[in-house]
């Protein structure tokens, strides 16, 4: 995977981890209705998906 291409998903991947946490931090409505998106899993794994492009612009800057 070229530079490029890592950094814009990670750019994508780090702004959903962040819609996520605050799209799950914010307080229940019952009045609406039950959630029907798990949105800390979601933040949960999208932050593990910047973990590993981190690890890879790693291999990629180091040249290894």
């Amino acid at each position: 995977m070229s530079l490029q291409l890592t950094l814009a998903i990670g750019a994508a991947l780090l702004a959903l981890a962040l819609f996520c946490g605050w799209r799950g931090s914010r307080p229940p409505d019952p009045l609406k209705g039950a959630r029907m998106m798990p949105w800390r899993p979601l933040m949960v794994l999208s932050a593990a998906g910047v973990m590993v492009l981190i690890i890879h612009l790693g291999t990629l800057v180091s040249g290894r």
